[in-house]
């Protein structure tokens, strides 16, 4: 953001445009008793020059990506994007300073959203996909808001190992509403199928996240026959990457396949902005949030693209909107689906298999360490969780001045404090595993000093 302060000139011209002589004009319409009397307790103004010390000072504190060896997970993944990506995405045709679903967009635009849909739609196995949901929280939530509008039912049945983050970001969208989520538990890191079994009656939905949060596979085999047996629907939450390694939602007989897309061709970028994918079968096709992209013909044959769906607020009375998403994750979006046809599908198979080679190695490095254990011996994707001595926090405190971060520790989701959750994309190298492997043996070590950070 420029530094460009307005003059006392500029804003009188400003306020003469409006229509109005004075700034407090503009605040007629707000009651007295809620204007805030006194003066803000800012300190004094800066100049161009001061202001920009004081911010590289606050971005000197961050510990960024290409200076340390990233093992974190959970959601955000450090793969590798090609220059392609960047170099087309930045064209300034693609940019918009608004979402583009208006009925007359760009039909390069319109071509984009349409090739998403279609990748997402092949990655799935699903027969429809939307043009992008704000990330994998968001499109969790939507999914649930279909299960409950197509089922007529107000229980959620979700499974204790789906992102915390992603349930909460569903009880806030389904916040004041008459509904009750209940959670399945696990069983040594895999849904607990009896549990699931007691739970499930009268339910609109079972979320299920596969590989779960702590990068475990789910067994897919028994789970959708009792969830379709209770009348519920069945939503995957998936990893995209994972979906060229994996069976595919439909595979299972999911109902709905959401996720996050981060993993191509969005950078970690201190936590976004993403975009999420929502993809389900064609008899829920109408029930979708969001908008869908098509291709046609015109009256002389030639191909086309447009708009074909958009059941938004903007449109119908809002009570009987099936959402009120109001826009998409276009340019995100638009990352992820040059991402995806650069690598084809040769491609990603060989980045997930190289995510699937490369964890399972840095398992066996890290297993090794005294004191150290995998947390639950059930098959795994991309990320897995330790079991330390000692709370993980502090070992990942303590690995930090050797450059590491070593993974995410769950105490942060009021989880278990001494699990850690680890994570090798296909952009780790064995020294960096062996790295960290030396390391952690250095820093369990009973009674370290913790640096100071």
């Amino acid at each position: 953001m420029p530094y460009v302060p307005h003059s006392d000139q500029e804003r009188q011209e400003l306020l003469r445009a409006i229509g109005v002589s004075r700034f407090d004009d503009l605040l007629k319409g707000v009651p007295e008793s809620v204007r805030l009397k006194e003066s803000l307790n800012l300190p004094p103004a800066l100049s161009e020059f001061e202001t920009l010390k004081i911010l590289d000072g606050l971005a000197a504190k961050n510990h960024y990506g290409p200076e340390y060896v990233n093992f974190m997970g959970c959601g955000a993944y450090d793969h590798y994007i090609p220059a392609i990506v960047g170099h087309l995405v930045d064209r300034s045709e693609f940019k918009t300073a608004y979402t583009p679903y208006q009925a007359e967009v760009a039909q390069g635009t319109l071509q984009v959203i349409y090739e998403f849909q279609s990748l997402i739609c092949r990655l799935t196995g699903m027969e429809a996909a939307n043009a992008s949901m704000y990330d994998g929280g968001s499109a969790t939530a939507e999914a649930v808001l279909l299960a409950l509008n197509a089922t007529k039912r107000r229980k959620i049945v979700v499974s204790s190992l789906v992102h915390p983050h992603y349930l909460d970001v569903v009880r806030v969208y389904l916040g004041g509403n008459d509904y009750e989520i209940v959670k399945v538990d696990h069983d040594n890191g895999n849904v607990d199928i009896d549990d699931l079994k007691a739970k499930i009656t009268d339910a609109a939905c079972f979320v299920l996240q596969n590989p779960n949060f702590y990068g475990l596979i789910e067994p897919t085999d028994a789970i959708p026959q009792i969830v379709k047996g209770a009348g519920a629907l069945l939503i995957a939450v998936t990893n995209p990457v994972a979906l060229a390694y994996l069976k595919a939602p439909v595979e299972y007989d999911a109902d709905i396949a959401v996720g996050e897309g981060q993993a191509f061709g969005n950078s970690l970028m201190f936590g976004g902005p993403y975009f999420g994918f929502f993809a389900t079968k064609k008899q829920f096709l109408r029930q979708m949030p969001g908008r869908l992209a098509a291709m046609t013909k015109d009256r002389n044959g030639k191909r086309g693209y447009c708009l074909t769906l958009q059941t938004r607020e903007q449109h119908i009375r809002r009570d009987k909107a099936t959402s009120n998403i109001c826009t998409n994750q276009a340019l995100c979006a638009l990352a992820g689906t040059i991402h995806m046809a650069t690598l084809g599908k040769e491609g990603l198979k060989e980045v997930a298999r190289l995510c699937v080679n490369k964890a399972h190695y840095l398992k066996e490095a890290l297993g090794s360490v005294a004191g150290v254990k995998l947390a639950y011996n059930r098959p795994f994707f991309m990320e897995f969780p330790l079991r330390l001595p000692e709370p993980a926090r502090d070992v990942f405190d303590r690995l930090v001045p050797h450059k590491i971060f070593a993974g995410v520790p769950t105490a942060r989701f009021l989880w278990p404090e001494d699990l850690l959750i680890v994570c090798a994309t296909e952009t780790r190298t064995r020294e960096e595993m062996e790295l960290y492997r030396q390391a952690l043996k250095e820093v369990l070590v009973k009674d370290a000093v913790l640096p100071k950070l």
